[in-house]
């Protein structure tokens, strides 16, 4: 069995605008949804095997669900069973041609990661997007799919709507990548797949591996190494994929939200359950530890090669670090909760090395700045980080007569509905409707754990 189990998610009612207010302690219970980048790669991973996989716990976020449905496109059957999602794949090399655009909604991942499967299937395909995805950038990717040979035809500025033909057999490369991208690395990592020889990626920087673990579930035969204190990960293919069972665990970039609203809220104490703790993901965790944060760990366990442990999270007071720059990789998604933290912690906090939130669904670093700043966080924002100094645990202020403008950026939104836990005038969010993309159930968990 490959295994990688989650809660299923629940669906939950957005308004467009919303006001977090004040909260009560955060306590009990709760489990978050299913990882986002397992879900992906669990739903691709099946397409590409020959066989039946069934996956519990994925995480139902339109993010995900614009992964299954380009796969359906592409000639998968994908169906709900239960609580489980069953995936009937068509084996490597086996992907059709789709019929219409594939519609990616507001997932990067899947953007980047479909663009490397099609790139080594005869087939061609066109991206579309919302407005956030199509001001992200794909040259990083189109790049070095074009080496392997595949064309594109994109928007000006190497953005969706584009339109890519793959090149059948495609030619394996070593690619060298210039910034940390778990998504880049999956990219040619899955256009190797279906490329006679070994296609060859070299990480100055480790980036998050769910991509190298699975497809070693899955069959294919990949090493990593070492080497001149570079992370080589090679891949030969073509590959046979065979089915797997999947058990996705708690997505850690969710369980972070949780980690600092218990963290920040007085009174806390709050348990978090299945949590997955790769290593090359739970940098937020060992931040927050460093911050002071009372972070204990129960139940540890291995699931499908991936750690999984219980977070019982409560209130501390914090300090301003110096965050190590060396830790973005790990944790590059969560910085937007760390600067909430940072906010109600005593002290300045510093953060450096991070001109990738720039390039995220929004511009991470300025959306931040703004939004704190309203709510009344002396912040200064710098070319590759933000400087924040805490109130020492003292409420913020809020946001009386205004609205955090979120840039269509649900991370954005979700901090500053933690930040609204922890004010004096609550927190109005322009629009929440973005968290649907990967945190369906965001705001009944709140009202569940502060009820």
């Amino acid at each position: 069995m490959c295994a990688v189990k989650a809660p299923p998610s629940y669906g939950y009612p957005f308004v467009t605008a919303h006001r977090f207010l004040p909260s009560a302690p955060l306590t009990g219970r709760i489990r978050v949804p299913g990882d986002k980048s397992i879900s992906h790669r669990s739903l691709m991973f099946g397409a590409l095997a020959i066989g039946r996989s069934r996956i519990s716990g994925l995480l139902e976020g339109e993010d995900v669900l614009a992964t299954a449905a380009a796969l359906r496109a592409m000639g998968a059957t994908i169906n709900r069973d239960g609580d489980d999602w069953v995936v009937d794949g068509v084996g490597v090399g086996g992907l059709l041609q789709p019929e219409q655009a594939l519609d990616m909604g507001n997932s990067g991942t899947s953007t980047r990661l479909l663009m490397g499967l099609v790139a080594s299937h005869g087939i061609t395909a066109a991206f579309t997007g919302d407005a956030s995805l199509s001001k992200r950038p794909m040259g990083r990717v189109i790049d070095p799919l074009s080496t392997m040979g595949a064309s594109f035809t994109a928007s000006p500025g190497g953005t969706l709507p584009l339109m890519m033909e793959g090149m059948e057999p495609a030619v394996p490369i070593t690619y060298e990548l210039p910034v940390a991208s778990a998504q880049v690395k999956s990219a040619v990592l899955l256009a190797g797949l279906n490329t006679p020889g070994t296609t060859t990626v070299i990480e100055p920087v480790p980036t998050r591996d769910h991509t190298e673990r699975m497809l070693r579930g899955f069959g294919a035969e990949l090493t990593v190494e070492e080497v001149d204190g570079k992370r080589v990960v090679r891949i030969h293919g073509p590959a046979d994929l065979h089915p797997c069972d999947i058990t996705v665990p708690g997505d850690p970039s969710s369980a972070a939200f949780f980690a600092v609203a218990a963290s920040v809220v007085p009174g806390s104490d709050l348990v978090i359950e299945n949590v997955g703790l790769n290593p090359t993901r739970s940098g937020i965790f060992t931040v927050l530890e460093q911050m002071g944060a009372n972070i204990e760990k129960l139940d540890e366990r291995d699931v499908g090669g991936e750690p999984v442990a219980d977070l019982r999270v409560r209130h501390a007071a914090l300090k301003g670090i110096d965050v190590d720059p060396a830790i973005a990789p790990s944790m590059i998604d969560e910085f937007p909760i760390l600067f909430v933290a940072a906010a109600m912690a005593s002290g300045t906090t510093v953060t450096s090395g991070l001109d990738e939130l720039r390039v995220k669904e929004s511009d991470r670093l300025s959306a931040m700045a703004a939004a704190l700043s309203a709510s009344g966080v002396n912040v200064e924002e710098r070319d590759d980080g933000l400087m924040i100094e805490g109130s020492g645990g003292l409420p913020l202020r809020g946001t009386a007569n205004a609205k955090v403008e979120t840039h269509l950026d649900h991370r954005i939104a979700m901090s500053m509905a933690i930040a609204g836990l922890v004010s004096s005038d609550g927190v109005e969010i322009d629009d929440v409707e973005p968290i649907a993309t990967s945190f369906p159930n965001f705001t009944a968990l709140l009202d569940a754990a502060s009820s």
